[in-house]
Parts: C-alpha cells; structure tokens; sequence
C-alpha cells in the first residue's frame, strides 16, 4: 500500500514536499516512480528513483526543480517540488516498481495527492 500526501495550495515560484508512505511490502525492493496526472490530461512521469544506489531520473519538465529522496528505514519516499509553476498544477502519484518512466513498469500505485499551483 502507498499513500502520497502533503499536497495544497501553493502560489507560483513556492514549495511543497510530498511524502509517499509504504506499508505492506519490502521498500528496499522497489524502485519508486512520481506521476501526475492534471484533468482532461494523460499521466505524465515526473521522476523516480532506484531502490539500489538511489540514483534519479526526471521529466526535462521537473529537472532541476524536483527532487526524489528515499529513506527506507521509515519506508517512505519524498517528493520535493520547488519554483512551482500553475502547470504543475495536478494529481500527484506515487508508485513502486521497476524503475522506469512509463506507468506500466509499476505494480503498486497510491491514491494520490492534489497539487494545485495558483495566485
């Protein structure tokens, strides 16, 4: 089980940090991927994160904005999001699988968090 929270209201050029909790499975096992998805729009990768090294990898529309960080002893997965823009505005997901940017690489999806980015 994952369950992403820590989402709002932010206005443009804020932060918010997500945290995506893991229950039920063996965290170290998992790579974890960070999609989105905004209405009237397809799921859209944001980034993920290896279970072995930790190494990231991020859309070119995240990169250098959005940081994924890990800590497996409290199986749980952040998401920090900074310089937020209005089109960042969406539902934010959490995943655990392959580590990959396609959403079908990953078995175990939380209910997700909204993000809305406005003034």
């Amino acid at each position: 089980q994952l369950q992403a929270s820590g989402g709002g209201l932010v206005q443009p050029g804020g932060s918010l940090r997500l945290t995506c909790a893991t229950s039920g499975f063996t965290l170290d096992y998992y790579a974890i991927g960070w999609f989105r998805q905004a209405p009237g729009k397809e799921r859209e990768f944001v980034g993920s994160i290896r279970n072995i090294g930790y190494s990231t990898y991020y859309a070119d529309s995240t990169k250098g904005r959005f940081t994924i960080s890990r800590d497996n002893t409290k199986n749980t997965v952040y998401l920090q999001m900074t310089s937020l823009k209005p089109e960042d505005t969406a539902r934010y997901y959490c995943a655990a699988g392959s580590y990959s940017t396609v959403a079908v690489a990953y078995d175990y999806w939380g209910q997700g968090t909204q993000v809305t980015v406005s003034s």
